[in-house]
Parts: structure tokens; sequence; C-alpha cells
């Protein structure tokens, strides 16, 4: 990522990516981070674990729903 992030917005970005409800658009729009650089926020924030588990969530529903995420 280029520019740091406070710790408040980096807290609100993953909160948001960590929810069902809430789209990569809508992260983008409200703070200008491409789906991208929201995965590498959330891949250097996260443990290896919950990083890959919160991808196959995203994934899976990506697949069941087209306006996810």
């Amino acid at each position: 990522m280029t520019d740091p992030l406070p710790n408040a917005h980096r807290s609100e970005i993953i909160e948001m990516a960590l929810s069902d409800h809430v789209s990569f658009a809508d992260i983008q729009r409200e703070y200008g981070l491409a789906e991208k650089q929201v995965k590498a926020l959330m891949r250097e924030s996260l443990k290896p674990g919950s990083y890959r588990a919160w991808r196959k969530r995203v994934s899976d529903f990506g697949d069941r729903r087209a306006t996810y995420k």
C-alpha cells in the first residue's frame, strides 16, 4: 500500500471487509482502496489461517451471489 492509513481507518476497513454485508465497491467508495489493496491489507493484518478462512468465505459467497464482494 502506498499511503499509510491511520490506525482508525485500518480498523474500520478490516471490520467492513470482514462483514458479509459490505462489498469491495463500498469500501472503495468510502476509502478509495481497490479490491486488491483491501486483500493486501487483510493479508498483512490477519493471521494466515484467518486470512485464508476470510478469502474462502468471500469466494464461496461470491460464487453464489453475483453482487457479493
